[in-house]
């Protein structure tokens, strides 16, 4: 493991230099992004006194388990490897968002009274979440912890972690909050006065025009942020990312922990089972890299924790225009999965990209569900079991797609002057810490440790592997290849011998409209 460079500046960086000695509350800590925001915090803020983090029960894994398996996470490999006393800094709060007041007594909160940051990332990320489900992990949690922080004497700032898509029917977004799309009290007399199949028949009416239950709750939950900011005596931001992805740099190249969005495709094209996909190939992809959004993140708590209280101001992190296109990601993924294959691959990687419902349905259904389903019983005829068996998996497939088709074939600007003069602002040597900048995303480079991460840390596939993937790849190009001869070769004698009965046919055809004129005409 090669060490970080120390950054090198005549002046010590402020940003580390607000979190020294500051205690920290974070829920979401065992996600995708809060593993990367507690790693960034124990890593770059050395004199960071301590970071409690809110864990429930999951699994039956009790909270205390959890914090163990939590210090084992590979995010945590170069800390453990220089400064491994900093996890030690890591405290546990048992309690779980949905419960009234997280589940925690009196005695609990009180372990919180020297808190003066918090960051809100706890939610659920299910597009098609059942709207009580995503009301009460994504709405209510947030009134339930702005409770909490008014009960905390040295509260300063709390950031909430939104999303850029929580106006997802806009095509320009700015940095602020807007309307809400129901009133919260109304809505919640309503879900629980409906029951569960009626709700769900009629909830594509109650969020539109938002697409879905996640994009719905989360503007609701900026709604009540806002609100809330108003008579709060800290201050309040709004942080809202794109499509977060794997990292750039920290805490390796790569890191990925979850099969969300982009990271989700490339595993299912790099395995060879996704191959067709609803999208549109010019349409820019707002990607960011999990370390830029998070050093972001961090440096949003620094900045806003000098306003006054009295309102929420909203960060969209965005990509902008230093973004690529999804058919630009596209080629560049079906490269690099070929070049750097993943174990146990079923076919020959290979994509479609369509716009076109009808079109992306018949090839949907001829290049992946058909193919899927017939190893599937060939499978099942030979004795051969797979978990998940191929079905579930054209299913899941299926899913995914049409999760993800509305983002996909749509395009949005995002407002980020906030975002580019909290990164003007920062001191050279937080610059040098703190990577806020989109501009230094190299796609080519970053698109191979993408999958390079993928196969690691998400599939934990090993290294060693590798030269039997790529040999294995190598056949399955060749049947491929074969595949694609065989087929043109069938498609041109079928052409060849229906194209006589075609001639003939339109020969009769025209026939016949000649002698209904001549009738007509002597008529």
């Amino acid at each position: 493991m090669v060490p970080r460079p120390a950054p090198q500046s005549s002046t010590p960086p402020l940003i580390p230099e607000f979190f020294a000695g500051r205690e920290v509350f974070i829920t979401g800590a065992t996600g995708f992004m809060g593993k990367v925001l507690v790693e960034r915090l124990l890593w770059t803020c050395r004199d960071i006194s301590r970071l409690h983090l809110l864990l429930r029960e999951k699994k039956d894994v009790a909270p205390e388990k959890r914090l163990s398996q939590l210090k084992q996470s590979q995010v945590f490999d170069v800390i453990r490897q220089h400064c491994p006393k900093q996890l030690d800094k890591l405290s546990m709060l048992a309690g779980d968002v949905t419960k009234r007041r997280f589940g925690l007594d009196h005695h609990a909160i009180s372990q919180l009274n020297q808190v003066s940051v918090v960051f809100h990332s706890a939610a659920t990320l299910k597009f098609d979440e059942p709207l009580p489900v995503a009301l009460q992990q994504n709405v209510h949690s947030v009134v339930t912890l702005m409770d909490i922080c008014d009960q905390l004497p040295n509260m300063q700032v709390l950031v909430h972690v939104s999303t850029a898509y929580s106006n997802a029917e806009l095509t320009s977004v700015e940095e602020r909050v807007y309307p809400a799309p129901a009133q919260l009290q109304q809505l919640s007399a309503l879900v629980e006065a409906l029951p569960a199949g009626l709700l769900a028949e009629i909830t594509p009416q109650l969020i539109s025009p938002k697409p879905n239950t996640y994009t719905f709750t989360k503007a609701m939950a900026e709604s009540v942020v806002a609100e809330r900011a108003n008579t709060a005596n800290y201050a309040v931001a709004i942080f809202r990312p794109t499509i977060v992805i794997s990292s750039l740099r920290h805490p390796f190249p790569g890191w990925i922990e979850n099969l969300n969005g982009p990271s989700g495709v490339v595993v299912g094209a790099g395995k060879g089972l996704l191959h067709v996909l609803s999208c549109g190939a010019v349409r820019r992809a707002d990607m960011m890299p999990v370390d830029i959004a998070i050093d972001t993140l961090i440096a949003v708590a620094w900045e806003a924790a000098n306003d006054q209280p009295g309102y929420a101001r909203v960060y969209n992190c965005s990509s902008c225009m230093d973004g690529t296109s999804w058919g630009q990601f596209r080629a560049r993924m079906m490269r690099c999965v070929r070049e750097h294959p993943f174990d146990s691959v079923l076919w020959y990687p290979f994509g479609v990209l369509s716009e076109n419902t009808l079109m992306q349905r018949f090839l949907e259904t001829t290049l992946q569900t058909v193919p899927l389903y017939f190893v599937h019983y060939i499978s099942k005829l030979c004795g051969i079991k797979s978990r998940p068996s191929m079905t579930t998996v054209s299913k899941r497939l299926h899913a995914m797609n049409e999760a993800l088709k509305f983002f996909a074939l749509r395009e949005w600007h995002f407002n980020t002057d906030n975002v580019q003069q909290l990164m003007h602002r920062l001191a050279p040597a937080d610059a040098a810490v703190y990577n806020l900048d989109p501009g230094t995303i190299d796609w080519e480079s970053h698109c191979e440790d993408f999958v390079k991460g993928t196969r690691k840390y998400l599939l934990r596939e090993k290294d060693q592997d590798i030269e039997a993937a790529r040999r294995r790849m190598h056949v399955l190009h060749m049947i491929h290849s074969l595949t694609k001869i065989l087929l043109t070769l069938l498609m041109a004698r079928l052409a060849y011998r229906s194209t006589p009965a075609i001639l003939r046919a339109v020969a009769v055809l025209t026939r016949l409209r000649r002698r209904g004129a001549t009738v007509v005409l002597s008529g």
